[in-house]
């Protein structure tokens, strides 16, 4: 795996910008820091030089050479539910023992991802971008060029780093867990697999599971990996339009919505319909029943991101072969165990 960085050489100045994008200096400056105050056509053109002179703004470079504040930046698609929140919790308790500041951008309902994007990326010294945030690979590999990115919960590819948590194997112990131990046979896997990477790898564990035990997997379900997802899921499983013995969720609070859901429609967990989930919050412990689930790290994953960042910008290579945590089956209540 090759990790992307800046290029050498001396950096591009502003006045290279201009030149090349046959603007004023204050044009280039004001397309910076209000994008919105330039037409769409001179936005476009001062873009595209910044983009082929691989340009970082002022401050940015002036972070890079003094190094007496590194900022790093998280993109993250939102921070609703606790996911997120431990993601950034680890994240910005490591960048704060290496006396680094930390810049969120949160995608969710921005209208041009892709230029917000590239607007962070001169306002700190290396970006860590989530799975599921909608950006280009044209966009990321154009930042990347410019400084250190790294990925997380996303795709593996050969340019760029990927730190995750370990998904498909550990979803394939839960899946046999539910058909050996238990003898379901009807179960369904719920889950937003288009747009979450993590989610796809649930799902394929699910899939070699029944595989291996002769079964036809039954087709995914998608859903909102949220409370509200989960309860919509019951609603279906009340009406008679989803029939399963159980059900594999991709996130807790998926499951923990259908819980509620089944619950309030009278239907018995895990006596008439198994449930499980995945990540482990500390709601998964005290619910009624207790939720089967599989426990990963994630304070811990936005722990080793912020290392690595550290890594990459006092120039470290490092060990790029293993970026995945391990992850562990959580056997409780909500599956049928005892």
């Amino acid at each position: 795996m090759t990790t992307v960085r800046p290029r050498g050489g001396s950096r591009a100045t502003i006045y290279q910008v201009a030149e090349a994008a046959g603007v004023s200096i204050a044009t280039v400056s004001r397309m910076i820091s209000s994008p919105d105050k330039v037409s769409p056509g001179t936005r476009d053109k001062v873009q595209h030089a910044i983009d082929r002179l691989n340009y970082v703004p002022h401050g940015a470079a002036r972070s890079l050479a003094a190094r007496q504040q590194e900022a790093y930046g998280l993109v993250l698609p939102e921070l609703a539910g606790p996911y997120y929140a431990e993601l950034l919790t680890g994240f910005e308790q490591a960048a704060a023992e290496r006396g680094a500041g930390v810049v969120l951008l949160l995608t969710h309902d921005k209208e041009d991802v892709e230029r917000a994007v590239s607007r962070l990326a001169g306002r700190v010294d290396a970006i860590a971008l989530m799975g599921g945030v909608h950006a280009s690979v044209e966009t990321v590999s154009a930042v990347a060029r410019k400084i250190p990115v790294v990925r997380v919960a996303a795709e593996q590819t050969d340019e760029i780093e990927t730190f995750s948590t370990e998904n498909m194997e550990s979803a394939r112990e839960l899946t046999r867990h539910l058909l050996h131990v238990h003898g379901l046979r009807r179960l369904v896997f719920v889950g937003a697999t288009a747009t979450v990477p993590d989610a796809r790898g649930r799902y394929q564990g699910f899939v070699e599971a029944h595989r291996e035990a002769g079964l036809r997997p039954a087709p995914r379900l998608a859903a909102d990996l949220s409370e509200d997802g989960g309860r919509r899921v019951a609603e279906m499983v009340a009406d008679g339009l989803l029939s399963a013995d159980g059900v594999v969720c991709a996130n807790d609070e998926l499951a923990l919505g259908l819980l509620a859901g089944l619950a309030a429609a009278g239907i018995e967990v895990p006596g008439t319909i198994a449930v499980t989930g995945w990540d482990d919050q500390m709601a998964a412990r005290y619910v009624t029943p207790a939720l089967t689930t599989v426990r990963q790290p994630v304070r811990e994953l936005g722990r080793r991101v912020a290392d690595r960042i550290h890594e990459l910008l006092s120039g470290e290579n490092g060990s790029t072969a293993d970026h995945e945590i391990a992850t562990e089956l959580v056997v409780r209540r909500s599956c049928g165990c005892p």
